[in-house]
């Protein structure tokens, strides 16, 4: 055999080896590929695959390729999937726990919510997803929730009277839009742009990043800093698959996920006020509320927090909004 080609071949036969010697983790998420989550994901990939020396190759898979949130949780359940990162509301539907950190108004600021989920409420929070065949991973931010409709400013609740806003399938979000007065219109995310556009839906409430990243601003009149709900999403792996890595790489996929969550948060710091700015020059109108005013939404919501303290009792309830307290004197 030419001796080139017998290079070519034995060159060819060790990135063939090394190919299939890499182990894969295939993630999926549902925002889109300019959303700060993928970009923090694409970070955790560089990270895991650099670090590494190539044992690990990451796929990752936006915009529900990998189906809606249920699903993809479902996925990692089952094996089918390594990784999703979803809301952190959907674990609900194996572990009402969960309900309690997205509670409308139950955050002083958003700095305080994510000193409240990296404290040991949080880490206790995580170790329920264990009963779920999961490995929660850490905590990423999907923002501070706010209102956009077709009508009119939202200054107070009787502004939301008769409106149809578009929220995430989720129980608790639900109840809070229908006790300010709202008709709450659950609606896959995929479709809110089409609902908004064709006026099946008067309006929608999402992070600053996703209004932006999905462009809801060119479909919607108003913009109201409501701040009504923090949310985060909780990056999970198959719990089979995390046990059969050793310590070294479970060590490194933690941290290179505390890194992507470093990352993502100063992207979003950067980026808002300027994401803000593009909506008032396309002509959306952008107002904040004044104190006394969101007082009136955290009055006309505190049904909600009651049904949810009955509800889960005082060992999540009670013990979530005592971290929030902690927290809030700290920082």
């Amino acid at each position: 055999m030419n001796k080139f080609v017998f290079a070519a071949a034995v060159s060819m036969l060790a990135l063939s080896t090394s190919a299939l010697a890499a182990t894969t983790i295939r993630i999926g998420h549902g925002a889109n590929e300019n959303y700060h989550l993928h970009r923090a994901l694409e970070k955790f990939k560089e990270d895991v695959e650099t670090k590494s020396q190539g044992e690990f190759q990451v796929q990752i898979f936006p915009s529900s390729q990998m189906g809606p949130d249920r699903e993809m949780i479902e996925g990692v359940q089952s094996g089918m999937l390594q990784m999703a990162v979803s809301p952190s509301s959907f674990y609900s539907s194996w572990d009402s726990s969960f309900d309690v950190v997205e509670l409308p108004f139950i955050y002083p600021s958003k700095q305080v919510a994510l000193d409240t989920v990296y404290s040991e409420a949080g880490d206790n929070m995580l170790k329920r997803l264990n009963n779920m065949n999961l490995q929660g991973l850490g905590w990423l931010e999907n923002g501070v929730r706010h209102v956009t409709n077709s009508k009119r400013p939202i200054t107070s609740p009787e502004d939301l009277q008769g409106l149809k806003i578009r929220t995430m399938k989720v129980p608790a979000h639900v109840k809070t839009f229908n006790a300010l007065g709202a008709t709450a219109t659950p609606m896959n995310f995929g479709e809110v742009y089409s609902g908004l556009q064709q006026g099946v839906i008067d309006g929608q409430e999402n992070p600053i990043a996703h209004i932006y990243s999905q462009r809801f601003y060119e479909v919607q009149d108003y913009l109201s800093l409501t701040g009504h709900v923090i949310t985060f999403y909780i990056p999970v792996m198959n719990l089979e698959f995390w046990h059969s890595l050793s310590a070294d790489d479970q060590q490194l996929i933690s941290n290179a996920m505390r890194d992507a969550e470093v990352y993502q948060q100063e992207l979003v710091a950067q980026e808002e006020d300027s994401q803000i700015e593009a909506f008032k020059k396309s002509g959306t109108q952008v107002n904040t509320l004044t104190e006394a005013q969101r007082q009136q939404f955290i009055d006309a919501t505190e049904p909600v927090r009651q049904e949810y303290k009955d509800k889960l009792g005082a060992d999540v309830y009670d013990a979530w909004m005592k971290a929030i307290k902690d927290n809030s004197t700290q920082s």
